[in-house]
């Protein structure tokens, strides 16, 4: 095990160094501009798709189901022990650097879920699929076939593995983690029930997964958040040094103090980055496979509708988890991941690490069930439909599995993973950005 964990730090820091960071932020920018900042002009019009209906719209599930779908993917561990992760390694300075992933990455998940409904199919049993492998093959195949083609499966492949290690073993573990921690469940048993309520929901397909994440996630979402502010509310007077400490930390190097051992501004931008997309999974492709599934006749509406997925997770509740650390100054402790998040809150009120234990289980949850459906579509992608059954025993075996894996693996493992996933899909983003534009262009004045 320390020989592979040695193996994946050299392979880990390879595929996060200089060149992907810059991939992922060049790619949001130039889809940004390419849309005139659309995504961040249009986040009051997204909410108001949410609540809206569409007359003779084509796909599996609502498209209300389809954000909390992928929501219920992205907004886990990475919001609670993530973003304690990345200020442990990279200083408070991090946090500046997941915000500034976050504002490009809306454009980026906005032209991820355009393209996926746009270039969605129909398998064998007549439901709508979509995600990058069907966009790689059918947009970027159109012009360059090849090309196309082997990014189609590149991409099927990085997700079909990347899948049991962001959407399956870090959130188990962090469960099991809190569970073993607060209440003194033993991790075996934990990774024992949580395989079979697994098992149970992801055997329904998309419609029993979009079914739950509708009824869990909104309601987990305002449990943690009024959790959160209650925390920022109690250390309110900290707050405006927070965000300084925040933005100085972006820029100079943070000295060890009390149990931080200090962070240079290399770390701040490599682990505010990496967690960043951990958490809201821009760029990596995967939110696209939900997407695709929605049931919509219009890529751009679908696309407006993704890009909240983004701003909630990463703008809103990542910003919550971070300030409720910094402001409780639990950030020096030498704690990390989510007992760090947990120590915030059980630090500034009585019973406030109950909220995040609780808050981590079912968001943990949720996220095992959404990555199950993105992980098995791309193993279908690649093997067939009647293959899925084989991959959704495999998951459930591993949720079992996972929940006593040492998590330093895990987390570099997701880290890897996660790199691998978006080069294939960053390079279909930039060849059909033009698409996405013109696709923009034409809702626009239609709808004016």
């Amino acid at each position: 095990m320390d020989q592979i964990e040695a193996l994946l730090n050299q392979l880990n820091g390879m595929v996060w160094g200089p060149p992907m960071l810059i991939a992922l932020g060049a790619v949001g920018l130039y889809l940004s501009f390419g849309l005139r900042f659309l995504p961040w002009r249009k986040i009051p019009y997204g909410f108001k798709l949410l609540a809206s209906s569409e007359a003779g719209a084509r796909g599996e599930i609502p498209p209300f189901q389809a954000l909390m779908t992928a929501m219920s993917a992205t907004i886990g561990t990475g919001n609670i022990a993530g973003v304690a992760t990345a200020i442990a390694l990279g200083g408070p300075g991090a946090v500046f650097y997941m915000w500034l992933i976050a504002l490009v990455g809306m454009a980026t998940k906005y032209a991820e879920a355009v393209c996926a409904v746009y270039f969605r199919e129909t398998d064998a049993s007549g439901q709508y699929v979509g995600g990058p492998m069907y966009y790689l093959k059918n947009g970027v195949g159109e012009r360059y076939p090849r090309l196309g083609k082997g990014l189609a499966v590149s991409f099927a492949i990085f997700g079909a593995i990347a899948a049991f290690g962001i959407g399956n073993g870090t959130q188990i573990h962090s469960m099991a983690d809190v569970l073993n921690n607060d209440f003194q469940v033993p991790k075996m048993l934990t990774g024992a029930v949580v395989a079979v309520l697994v098992g149970f929901v992801v055997l329904g397909g998309v419609t029993r997964i979009g079914n739950l994440a509708g009824k869990l996630v909104p309601a987990m979402v305002v449990l943690y958040i009024g959790g959160a502010i209650t925390v920022i509310t109690i250390n309110a007077s900290a707050v405006p040094a927070a965000f300084e400490l925040i933005i100085s930390s972006a820029f100079n190097p943070v000295a060890a103090a009390g149990g931080f051992t200090g962070a240079a501004v290399a770390a701040a931008i490599r682990f505010g980055v990496a967690r960043g997309v951990f958490s809201n999974e821009s760029g990596l492709g995967s939110a696209a496979i939900a997407h695709g599934a929605a049931r919509t006749n219009s890529p751009v509406r679908q696309g407006h509708i993704a890009m909240l997925g983004t701003f909630i997770d990463t703008i809103v509740i990542c910003t919550l988890t971070a300030l409720c650390i910094i402001t409780s100054e639990t950030w020096m402790s030498g704690e990390n991941g989510a007992p760090l998040t947990a120590l915030a809150f059980g630090s500034s009120f009585s019973g406030g690490n109950y909220v995040v234990t609780i808050t981590l289980a079912v968001f943990a949850f949720t996220t095992i069930i959404g990555w199950s459906y993105y992980g098995e579509r791309c193993w279908q992608y690649l093997l067939g439909e009647r293959s899925v059954i084989v991959y959704r025993v495999f998951w459930v075996l591993a949720v079992f599995l996972f929940s006593s894996v040492k998590i330093d693996f895990i987390w570099t493992l997701s880290d890897t993973l996660n790199g691998l996933m978006a080069v294939p899909n960053l390079i279909g983003l930039i060849i059909l950005g033009p698409l996405v534009f013109r696709l923009t262009r034409e809702y626009k004045q239609e709808s004016t």
